[in-house]
């Protein structure tokens, strides 16, 4: 299949988005795909989902906590997976320091055929010189084009390196300058919701601004660019929206849920796909709704494992196991129904 880039985002937190992007690189590799993941929010969650603390410890160059408590030894050795200084981070900072381009960095191998292109919580540097560079680029300066266009170059380059089919890019839950930058570079954006007035809020005030980031830079910045230079598309092309289901409680009664449920197609259709009103039930958007696995979180946190791989020696035991084999079930159809989206079949 022709190599995509999946943006996964809302800015509304709190969804699950970091947990579907985890759940979903682990799916696409286990359907045949060399899957390259990229954190790109500076709270670097997805990081410290796929590392332990000692090898963030070596990533980022720094004590954790844990060590400095004394709950673990500093002199544990390196699982050999990462290297200090190999974060999105490091790859931009000499732009970020007036001192070069990007500098290349190596994406850490989760296990054969999965990599992580690691972040760091001192990506948060780099938002006030994108926010700066942003309309500069309008008039075609190209050292504000290079920042801008700093984020498309590093994962190109790590995608080419490992020899990607599909990239997942998991941004922070905001609409400012670094996930502009972020999503200028996706091919695609899939959008995890609640069934929530925050989550709709999130998706009427998504589709306006990636329209317009969308017409200024094809229309005002891409003239611009040297030949030869790698820019993105700017395509952010909306592949649909997956519901998150939230657990049930007794303050958020079920008939509000179904309430904003319905209202999920009409917002999407009219504010991020700048369409008419759809009909009433029309659902052609949704990619899928996951429930809410509570349960199995935590044994999958404790095994650093996705929960649909859950064993027996993992806890996952008894009535457990029916459920990990239903989590298997709906994330293998998810990840096969974006594939379609995309237009890559996929492979067994």
């Amino acid at each position: 299949m022709t190599r995509t880039s999946i943006a996964l985002f809302n800015n509304k937190g709190g969804v699950g988005k970091t947990t579907l992007t985890y759940h979903l690189a682990h799916m696409f590799r286990r359907l045949g795909l060399t899957v390259l993941a990229v954190d790109l929010d500076p709270q670097a969650n997805l990081t410290s989902m796929c590392l332990d603390e000692t090898e963030i410890e070596e990533l980022w160059e720094g004590q954790s906590e844990l060590i400095e408590q004394g709950a673990a030894w500093s002199v544990l050795p390196g699982t050999g997976r990462v290297r200090s200084g190999q974060t999105i981070a490091d790859a931009v900072k000499p732009i970020l320091e007036g001192t070069g381009d990007i500098a290349p960095v190596e994406p850490a191998e989760l296990q054969p055929g999965l990599w992580l292109l690691a972040g760091s919580l001192d990506l948060s540097r780099f938002e006030d010189k994108l926010s700066n560079e942003w309309f500069k680029t309008f008039a075609g300066d190209i050292a504000a084009i290079r920042t801008t266009t700093a984020f498309h170059r590093v994962v190109e380059q790590a995608a080419a390196g490992v020899h990607a089919d599909i990239v997942l890019i998991d941004v922070g839950p905001n609409l400012g300058a670094i996930n502009r930058a972020a999503l200028i570079a996706a091919d695609t954006v899939l959008m995890p919701l609640a069934a929530d007035l925050f989550s709709l809020k999130g998706l009427s005030n998504l589709g306006p601004t990636l329209r317009d980031w969308r017409r200024n830079w094809q229309q005002l910045v891409l003239p611009q660019v040297p030949a030869g230079f790698s820019a993105p598309r700017a395509e952010m092309r909306p592949l649909g929206y997956v519901i998150m289901q939230p657990e049930m409680r007794l303050d958020r009664p079920v008939k509000a849920y179904a309430r904003w449920l319905e209202r999920i197609p009409w917002v999407y259709s009219v504010a991020v796909l700048d369409e008419g009103v759809p009909p009433r039930g029309d659902a052609r958007h949704c990619v899928a709704t996951l429930r809410n696995y509570r349960s199995l979180m935590p044994l999958a946190h404790d095994a650093r494992k996705p929960m649909f791989d859950l064993k027996a020696a993992d806890g996952a035991l008894g009535s457990t196991q029916k459920y990990v084999h239903t989590c298997y079930q709906e994330f293998r159809a998810l990840a096969e129904g974006l594939l379609a989206r995309t237009e890559g079949p996929p492979r067994s």
